[in-house]
Parts: structure tokens; C-alpha cells; sequence
């Protein structure tokens, strides 16, 4: 699932092919719960605007264009957004994938699961938005207007501090994990990189974030920005369906050190990651590195 550091990724790379364009047309497919406006609205709405911007919000990205109005994309668990040209394998179905001649290079073709296309007057490539299981978000937003989605976001991961942290585990019972993954407190946090940084502040991810103590908080923050910072400046984490924009795969999967290791060796002290669950997510962590 895209986090924090694979929407940055996103907005850096696509941006160029956004900011400063107008719009000549939209294509969508039918109405379903994959947008929010509904698909009739965002081709009316977006029709002949230019993009003035584009912003990063915990895991959103949100266009604002020339009206004033503003277009938020969530990628949710399995959303790619690019360019056309891009070319990728993870942008292919699995079938199609499983065909593939390992010397092809693959050209992206529009499909059943590309939700929007906009397209530009200067003739620029097509951005689109595709996502196989629907749980992304397309929401266009007027002028001036608020939405619940995004005034609930807490502070951006990138920006938060220990004391932010330590504020809001008083007096809870709730893991500090599932605390580290609530985006009404901190912004951006998901699956990969909470593991991540709960091992290396060497706080366990079940512990009752009534029960981490100031430093300890300071530690998970401080740890949390470093990964998130490190995973961006390598494109991000490719282990399923991310892409970034240009076709290019992240590498930060290749540095992880606990998530979606069960049973291989702590690089730290070679005990064995376990894997447990917590809030319906997969959770990793070293049990000799991790108190």
C-alpha cells in the first residue's frame, strides 16, 4: 500500500506533467465507489483548468487549480498514477505479465481498471490514475470548501515531533503501533514504515502506547522521519504494485529490516523476526532487538 514516502515519490515525478497544464479532457469509468465526485462532475468541473500546483497531504495528493477548486487522489492500497509511455510490468494485469517474454519491454495500453485519464491542450502525455481493487479516491473539491477527509489528518510525519508523539499515547491502552498508524495523529505512517521504525527505536510494536515512555517517543519519531526520508530518497518501497510515475520501481524494499521477514535472521542479532497481528495488519519485529 502507498505510504507517505511513495505518494512523495509520486508527487515529485509527476508534477512536471501536471503544474502549468490545462486540462483539454477527462475520461473516467463508470460511476462506483472509487470516486467520490462523481464521474460526470470531475469531467464538467475539470474541463479547461490548469493545474497551479500540486501538494502532498499525509497520504493524499491535492491539485489545486486555477478557479481556486482543488482535486484530491488517494492511491489507496493498489492506486498507480503516471504518465502514458511509462512502462512497467507491475502496471500490467497477471496474466498479461505471466505472457510476457522476459525480453519484451512492456507498453502500457489503457484497461478496465484505468479510473481517469485527463488530457492537455499543449499536447503533453496523458496522466492516469489506475487501480485494480478500487480503494482509491477521486474527490474535487470548490473553492474554498473543506472536507472531513482531509481536516482529520494529523500532523505530517515528516514534520511531527516526539512531544506530538508523547501527547498523544498518554493514557492510552491502544498498541503504540495502531497508534503510529491512526492518521488523525500522525499523517503518512503505514504498514512498512512503522515496523520499520519501531525496530529501530527498539520499541515493540504490542506495547501500550500508554507505557512508551518521552524518550522513547522521541526515539520512534526521530526514527520514523529517518526511514521515511531514506525510503524516498531510493523511490519508495516496489513490493506489490507500486510505481512510481516514469515506470520505475523503488528500492527501498531491499533495506528493510523487519517488515516481511518472518522467520529470517535480525540483521542486528540474527534471532528470528516474528510476525504477528495487530489491528488486522501483518506486524513485524525483532523479539531480542525490540522491548
Amino acid at each position: 500500500m502507498p505510504e507517505l514516502p511513495e505518494v512523495e515519490v509520486t508527487r515529485r515525478r509527476i508534477a512536471p506533467a501536471l503544474v502549468g497544464r490545462t486540462i483539454a479532457s477527462v475520461r473516467t469509468t463508470p460511476d462506483s465507489y472509487f470516486f467520490i465526485t462523481r464521474p460526470t462532475d470531475l469531467r464538467r468541473r475539470l474541463r479547461d483548468r490548469t493545474v497551479l500546483k500540486l501538494d502532498r497531504r499525509g497520504k493524499y495528493l491535492v491539485a489545486t487549480l486555477d478557479d481556486g477548486s482543488r482535486l484530491a487522489l488517494h492511491l489507496g492500497m493498489t492506486g498507480q498514477l503516471f504518465a502514458s509511455g511509462a512502462t512497467s510490468v507491475r502496471l500490467l494485469s497477471a496474466s498479461a505479465r505471466a505472457a510476457l517474454a522476459p525480453e519484451t519491454q512492456p507498453t502500457f495500453r489503457g484497461d478496465s481498471h484505468t479510473h481517469l485519464v485527463l488530457r492537455f491542450r499543449d499536447g503533453a502525455p496523458d496522466v492516469l490514475f489506475r487501480d485494480v481493487r478500487k480503494f482509491g479516491k477521486v474527490l474535487w473539491l470548490p473553492a474554498g470548501a473543506r472536507n472531513p477527509r482531509l481536516d482529520r489528518l494529523g500532523v505530517d510525519a515528516l514534520r511531527a515531533t516526539g512531544q506530538d508523539l508523547f501527547a498523544a499515547t498518554r493514557k492510552r491502552r491502544v498498541a503504540i503501533k495502531n497508534l503510529l498508524l491512526d492518521q488523525a495523529v500522525i499523517a503518512g505512517v503505514g504498514n512498512i514504515y512503522a515496523d520499520e521504525a519501531l525496530f529501530r527505536a527498539g520499541v515493540r510494536p504490542g506495547r501500550a502506547a500508554g507505557r512508551v515512555t518521552r524518550r522513547e517517543c522521541e526515539a520512534i519519531v526521530r526514527e520514523l522521519r529517518s526511514v521515511l526520508r531514506r525510503s524516498i530518497a531510493t523511490g519508495g518501497s516496489s513490493i506489490s504494485d507500486y510505481v512510481a510515475p516514469d515506470g520505475r520501481d523503488g528500492r527501498y524494499q531491499d533495506e528493510r529490516r523487519v517488515y516481511a521477514r518472518r522467520g529470517e535472521p535480525c540483521r542486528s542479532c540474527r534471532t528470528p523476526i516474528k510476525r504477528i497481528t495487530l489491528g488486522q495488519r501483518g506486524t513485524h519485529y525483532c523479539p531480542a532487538c525490540q522491548r
